[in-house]
């Protein structure tokens, strides 16, 4: 399998990508692409038509078998090595985690605008907008709420590592990254979800890289 990312610093779909290959525990080759870089057009020309999404990211490549979106590719990876690896098992804490992993993908438009993933980056005293700020409080109400029915057996959001795990990490980057306050229930959470094995894998890598993009750099001013 190829895995076709963009910045690790940056680009929170290509981690949710990356942590849904680590999760299935498959074997496969990591290819990073510079966001709004120069190589794209290149890297197209070299290994061919990679994807057939317009040059977004990531993609999974399993011979002849293409996923992109990262949901698309959980969901191609749980097919594949059993579902039970990504979802619980029981019937109301499965149903949840669906519901927050599809709200996660399609919501939240206000906080991943006003305080883009940068895991290099600390900011205090962000100003944020009051759209963001019903987006943050929905999120900490949802993992209240997942840890408080279905988390006692670990302490992620479903107790053991999981898709909603993975879908929320880069929401908690962006937490630490823009200094939100949260309760104590979410920032053990985060911590849990920051200091995985896999998530340190990522945050050394994104540490090292060497580009900057500018308009994920600026602080929130709403």
């Amino acid at each position: 399998m190829k895995l076709i990312i963009g910045n690790k610093n940056y680009s929170s779909w290509s981690l949710r990508g990356w942590l849904a290959c680590k999760q299935a525990g498959l074997s496969f080759e990591e290819l990073l692409v510079p966001l709004f870089g120069e190589d794209w057009d290149a890297l197209k020309q070299k290994e061919g038509d990679l994807t057939p999404s317009s040059g977004k990211v990531p993609v999974l490549w399993d011979n002849e078998a293409v996923a992109w979106d990262s949901l698309a590719i959980l969901e191609y990876l749980a097919d594949k090595v059993g579902r039970d690896r990504f979802w619980p098992k029981e019937d109301a804490a499965r149903a949840m985690a669906r519901a927050m992993v599809a709200e996660m993908h399609s919501s939240y438009l206000s906080l991943r605008r006003e305080c883009p993933m940068n895991i290099r980056a600390r900011h205090t005293d962000v100003k944020i907008s009051e759209g963001t700020r019903h987006d943050v409080v929905r999120i900490l109400g949802l993992w209240a709420e997942a840890r408080a029915r279905f988390g006692s057996g670990g302490p992620f959001l479903f107790g053991t590592f999981g898709a909603a795990d993975i879908f929320y990490a880069p929401v908690v980057s962006r937490f630490i990254t823009y200094g939100f306050g949260v309760p104590g229930f979410a920032d053990s959470y985060m911590q849990a979800v920051w200091t995985h094995d896999w998530l340190q894998q990522w945050i050394a890598a994104a540490e090292d890289e060497q580009w900057v993009i500018e308009q994920y750099e600026s602080v929130p001013q709403a």
